[in-house]
């Protein structure tokens, strides 16, 4: 399963990129955009950097807002998409996050919206934690789970209260930070129909 998803994420971040907004759509049931902006209360500062940037909605969130955002993406087929979205002055940069290109406390905030694998990646870690300033922060949203009758039979299947799940997902995401030497809290927040998951990871130096 794990091979066949990073099969199917290939596709959708490359040749099929042109149809990324139509399924990230579907999947969500319209409310994509809406999730990928509610990180937006969790930012600190102005100097942010936007790892996998997809087809720029966030960039163009953040612009809107009178910040000065970059970015970063592997695809090359996602920074046509979003150069086309923002505009060809705005700061988008084709790279990995195990290999940052950019000097080291550049920003306040590193911001990455549904992610891969990679962001759990040490190396990736390590790059983000070298570009972050002292007490700055890295925000990732890496999932939301709907609310109501999925979640009541899910808690019936598995036998487990509402907490118990909830810190099992906690914990499973706070591991990988913890051991790349962040400081780290995952919070799990309501909106209307969607449970959405934050994890806020500082440096052990932060104020």
């Amino acid at each position: 399963m794990r091979r066949f998803m990073r099969f199917f994420y290939s596709l959708l971040y490359h040749p099929f990129a042109f149809t990324y907004d139509l399924v990230a759509w579907v999947v969500s049931f319209g409310k994509w955009n809406d999730w990928v902006r509610s990180i937006y209360p969790h930012l600190k500062g102005t100097r942010i950097l936007e790892l996998g940037h997809g087809p720029g909605h966030l960039q163009r969130f953040l612009l809107d807002r009178g910040l000065a955002p970059v970015a970063l993406d592997e695809s090359t087929q996602m920074g046509l998409i979003a150069k086309r979205r923002l505009g060809s002055k705005h700061k988008l940069t084709r790279g990995i996050a195990q290999s940052l290109p950019f000097t080291s406390a550049s920003f306040e905030t590193v911001v990455s919206t549904f992610p891969t694998e990679y962001i759990f990646d040490p190396q990736t870690l390590a790059e983000i934690k070298r570009v972050l300033v002292s007490g700055g922060r890295l925000i990732v949203l890496p999932a939301t789970f709907p609310s109501n009758g999925f979640l009541k039979w899910l808690y019936k299947v598995t036998g487990e209260s509402p907490a118990a799940l909830d810190e099992s997902v906690k914990e499973r995401l706070r591991r990988p930070f913890l051991l790349a030497g962040y400081q780290v809290e995952v919070t799990i927040e309501e909106s209307k129909s969607s449970r959405l998951v934050f994890i806020t990871a500082t440096t052990k130096d932060s104020p």
